[in-house]
């Protein structure tokens, strides 16, 4: 069994590692930062006696991008894709140079549609496999200041929930994981330091990256295509959807 994780230097990228390290997968990581990777291989091989791969590759860059993409394309076989990559813009969409919102897009999206489709032949051939591709709450909840974030999110979920329809009975599985305030090192981005979310949302809000990817892979394994990981994250998007977003936002800030 084969597993390819993007992002996964740390954060839920590097906590879904080492858990399907530990169910016996053979893992490729895939992130921008050589050292963490190199560590989090070494890691994973002296504990699981696994097989990892590490790819160093920046995916705001095209061609590293279609560099991984072929080297799913000649997997024989992946059995598991995490599209996990993903960073913030926490600034006003008119405010921010153009460059980074089309970097976003490339990531979270693009990324992960070039990915998906690499993979997908082999896993319909085999007639199974599973892609989880990671969203946000955020998904749900169109924010000021995060307004790329919150769009590329929608898409991932959209995107896995028709696709999971299209691919309807042939044992191949989508899941758009969906977490809320997660205790990673996104938020140690200076940009967002200085609105200190870390202090303003309740201690009760926040999961550890354990709890999510066991949550994501339950939920897998039932075949609950969007994900939201914990009960309190459920009620935020359930009130976001019932149409008190406004209100949402005034109690996050």
């Amino acid at each position: 069994m084969v597993a390819l994780i993007t992002g996964a230097s740390s954060g839920i990228g590097a906590a879904f590692a080492r858990r399907l390290a530990f169910q016996g997968y053979d893992l490729i990581l895939v992130a921008r930062r050589r050292q963490r990777l190199a560590r989090l291989a070494d890691e994973l091989h002296k504990q699981f006696g696994v097989n990892v791969e590490v790819l160093v590759v920046d995916l705001t860059d095209t061609g590293d991008v279609g560099r991984v993409a072929r080297h799913i394309a000649e997997l024989r076989p992946l059995d598991f894709l995490v599209n996990n990559a993903g960073f913030g813009i926490p600034a006003r969409f008119a405010e921010t140079q153009v460059d980074r919102h089309l970097a976003m897009i490339q990531v979270h999206v693009l990324a992960s549609v070039r990915f998906s489709r690499a993979a997908l032949p082999g896993m319909l051939a085999r007639g199974q496999g599973a892609i989880i591709n990671v969203s946000s709450i955020g998904a749900f909840i169109p924010k000021a200041g995060d307004v790329t974030y919150c769009a590329t999110k929608a898409y991932l979920v959209t995107f896995s929930e028709a696709l999971q329809a299209e691919l309807r009975g042939t044992g191949v599985r989508i899941q758009a994981l969906c977490p809320g305030f997660t205790r990673t090192e996104f938020l140690d981005n200076p940009e967002y330091e200085k609105d200190q979310i870390k202090t303003r949302i309740p201690k009760v809000l926040w999961m550890s990256t354990e709890e999510v990817v066991e949550r994501s892979l339950a939920a897998l394994g039932q075949g609950r295509v969007a994900c939201v990981p914990g009960f309190k994250n459920r009620l935020i998007v359930a009130l976001a959807r019932a149409g008190v977003t406004n209100l949402l936002l005034k109690i996050f800030g």
